[in-house]
C-alpha cells in the first residue's frame, strides 16, 4: 500500500493524535509485546521475541501452542487471517490463510433430497463441513518472507507442553463440559477423558502426545506435512466418515494456497485503519467507522445513550452490506470501491438518525450486481493474538477451527475445521438471485474475522486489535476502534466497553456494563436488548505511547498481554 499521496490529502497540520500517542519509537518502556487468549501462548511468543525472533517468528509459535490449550477455538486443522505491519518500509500486507472448499463442493451441499437446507447441528459435525485448511500454510509464507529464526526451531515450546502435559484452564473445561454436539463426540470424549471415564476439569492435566509428534513433523517438512502423507490420508479418511461425508481429497490438500497482497486501508480521521481483504469482512469494520465518522458519535462518550444508538444504528447498515455483497473476490465480484466511496457513505449514513429506525435493507454500492439474500450461520470458535517485535513489525491475526472444536472430529492430536458451514446454507434467494457466499469448488467461504493495524499520518504504528465472535466480530472490533480513536479511552477501557451488536432487527449486549442511565436512555430511543446473555468478545491488542507499548487483553477470557 503506498501511503504518499492517501496521507497527504488525509491530514492537516496540526491535528492532535492519540493521547499519549509516540511521535517516535519509545526510548523507555516496552518495545516488544504479545497479547494471547492464554498465557502459555504468550509465553511462548515471548520466549522466541527473547531470542532474537521476528514477530512472525513468534506467531508460529504462539498457534502452535494456542491449538494444543484452546483447541475450541483455533489449532493446526483451521484458517486465519493476518496483518502484518513492517516497520522499515511502513507497509501492511494482507495475508489470507481461509480454509477452501474440495473440488467436489457444490452450491447444494448443505440442501437435503427436498432442496432445504439441512439442520445447522448435522452439518456444523459432519465431515461435509471441513475445508483444506490454511493456517499453517499463511504462517509458513509470512515466516519465508519475514521471519528471522529456523522454522524447524518455533515449535519447541509447544511439543514440550503435549508431552508433558498442560493443566486445563477454566475456560476449556467448561467448553469440555458443554452441551455443544462436537463436545459430546466420540473423538472429543476420547481425548477429555479422565482414567475413570469422566470428563477433564479445570486443573486436570492433559497430554497429547499425538500432537507433539505432528509438531515434529511440521517441523522437520512445513505445512506439507498436512498436505500430503499420513496426516493429510488420516484427514481424508476422517471426513469420509458418518453421515453427510466429506469429498475433501489429497489432491485438494496438496493443491491450498495462501494468499498476500496489499492490506485494505483507509483514513478514519487523524488515522489509516488497515484490514483484510475479501473474503474476510474488513471492507464492513471500514463501511462501519467511515459511517460513524459521519455522525457525532466522537463528540459524545460511553455514558451517551446517543453515543450507543449511533454504534448500532451504523452497525444494521454495516451487516446489510456485508451480508448481501462479501464473498470470495475469485469467484464473485465484491464491490469494495463502491461500498466504501464517500457517495455511497452519505447516502448511508444518513439512515442514521435519532432513534431507532427500520431495518435497514442493502444498498446500491457500485459494481455490486444482483445478489440474492444471505442465509449464512457463523457461530464464533476463533481467538485473535497481536505480537510486536523489537525492530518494530507488527501481526495481528485472527484464526479460527470455525465453531466450538470445529467438527469435533481428531486427527493426529488436533481438531479439524468445519469452516464450510460459514457459507450460505441457500445459494439462491426465492427469486432465483445467486448469494455472494454460496458454496462452490475451490473457494473460501466468507469470514467476519477482520484484524486491524492502525497507523498514524506518517504510517507509524498507533495501535493493533482484533476479537473472535463469529458474525459479531464486526461490532467488537468497531467498539473497540470508537473507544479507542474516538473516546480517547485506553486500549483497556475500550475492550472493556459493552458490547452491543445490532443486526437487522436484533439488539445483543451486556446491560451491566453501560453507566446508569443509558440502558434506559436507549429504550426511550426504541432500542431495547433482545439478548442479555453477555457477549463473549476476545478482543487483543497492543497500543503505542510516549512510554513504549501498553497491551490488553479482553476481561471476558483468559488472555495476557506482557511484554519487555
Amino acid at each position: 500500500m503506498r501511503f504518499i499521496g492517501l496521507l497527504a490529502a488525509l491530514f492537516l497540520a496540526g491535528c492532535a493524535l492519540l493521547p499519549g500517542e509516540a511521535a517516535a519509537p519509545p526510548s523507555g518502556g516496552p518495545r516488544v509485546m504479545v497479547a494471547t487468549a492464554n498465557p502459555l501462548a504468550t509465553a511462548a511468543g515471548l520466549k522466541v521475541l527473547r531470542q532474537g525472533g521476528s514477530a512472525i517468528d513468534a506467531a508460529v509459535a504462539v498457534q502452535a501452542v494456542l491449538g494444543l490449550v484452546e483447541p475450541q477455538s483455533s489449532g493446526l486443522g483451521g484458517g486465519a487471517f493476518m496483518v502484518y505491519y513492517d516497520a522499515a518500509t511502513r507497509k501492511v500486507t494482507a495475508y489470507d490463510g481461509r480454509e477452501t472448499a474440495p473440488a467436489g463442493a457444490a452450491p447444494d451441499m448443505f440442501l437435503d433430497d427436498a432442496g432445504k437446507p439441512v439442520p445447522f447441528i448435522a452439518a456444523m459435525v459432519s465431515g461435509r463441513a471441513t475445508g483444506a485448511p490454511g493456517a499453517v500454510a499463511m504462517l509458513a509464507l509470512a515466516h519465508k518472507a519475514h521471519g528471522r529464526r529456523p522454522w524447524a526451531s518455533l515449535f519447541g515450546d509447544a511439543e514440550q507442553l503435549a508431552e508433558g502435559g498442560f493443566v486445563v484452564s477454566p475456560r476449556l473445561a467448561g467448553f469440555i463440559a458443554s452441551p455443544f454436539p462436537q463436545a459430546g463426540g466420540v473423538d472429543a470424549r476420547r481425548y477429555f477423558a479422565r482414567p475413570d471415564g469422566t470428563r477433564l476439569r479445570a486443573g486436570d492435566r492433559l497430554n497429547n502426545p499425538a500432537y507433539a509428534e505432528t509438531l515434529r513433523q511440521l517441523a522437520a517438512r512445513g505445512p506439507a506435512a498436512l498436505q500430503e502423507g499420513p496426516i493429510a490420508e488420516a484427514i481424508v479418511a476422517r471426513v469420509r466418515q458418518g453421515d453427510l461425508p466429506g469429498t475433501l481429497s489429497l489432491a485438494d490438500l496438496r493443491a491450498y494456497r495462501p494468499q498476500s497482497g496489499d492490506a485494505l486501508c483507509r483514513p478514519y480521521r487523524i488515522y489509516v485503519v488497515c484490514t483484510t481483504q475479501p473474503a474476510s469482512s474488513g471492507v464492513g469494520l471500514l463501511q462501519g467507522l467511515l459511517l460513524l465518522e459521519r455522525t457525532d458519535i466522537a463528540e459524545r462518550g460511553p455514558a451517551d445513550p446517543v453515543a450507543w444508538l449511533r454504534l448500532a444504528e451504523a452497525e444494521r447498515v454495516m451487516y446489510a452490506d456485508r451480508d448481501r455483497f462479501v464473498g470470495d473476490p475469485a469467484f464473485v465480484d465484491v464491490p469494495v470501491e463502491g461500498l466504501l466511496s464517500p457517495d455511497y457513505i452519505a447516502r448511508r449514513a444518513a439512515l442514521i438518525g435519532d432513534r431507532v429506525g427500520p431495518e435497514p435493507q442493502p444498498g446500491d454500492p457500485a459494481g455490486a450486481g444482483v445478489r440474492g439474500r444471505d442465509q449464512t450461520p457463523e457461530p464464533g470458535g476463533t481467538s485473535h493474538f497481536v505480537i510486536v517485535d523489537a525492530d518494530g513489525n507488527v501481526v495481528s491475526i485472527t484464526t479460527t477451527v470455525e465453531s466450538v472444536f470445529g467438527s469435533g472430529r481428531m486427527v493426529a492430536g488436533f481438531f479439524l475445521n468445519n469452516q464450510l458451514t460459514d457459507f450460505s446454507f441457500s445459494p439462491t434467494d426465492e427469486d432465483g438471485a445467486p448469494a455472494a457466499n454460496a458454496a462452490a469448488a475451490g473457494k473460501r467461504p466468507r469470514s467476519s474475522m477482520s484484524p486491524v493495524i492502525v497507523l498514524d499520518r506518517q504510517g507509524r504504528l498507533v495501535a493493533a486489535l482484533g476479537s473472535p465472535g463469529g458474525s459479531s466480530i464486526l461490532s467488537y472490533n468497531l467498539k473497540a476502534l470508537v473507544g479507542l480513536l474516538d473516546w480517547r479511552l485506553s486500549l483497556q477501557e475500550a475492550f472493556d466497553l459493552p458490547n452491543l451488536v445490532a443486526r437487522g432487527d436484533v439488539f445483543s449486549s451486556e446491560p451491566a456494563r453501560y453507566p446508569a442511565g443509558v440502558v434506559d436512555g436507549l429504550a426511550a430511543r426504541g432500542l431495547v436488548f433482545g439478548n442479555t446473555a453477555g457477549e463473549n468478545s476476545g478482543l487483543h491488542g497492543v497500543v503505542m505511547t510516549p512510554d513504549g507499548l501498553v497491551g490488553a487483553a479482553d476481561s471476558r477470557r483468559e488472555g495476557v498481554a506482557e511484554g519487555f
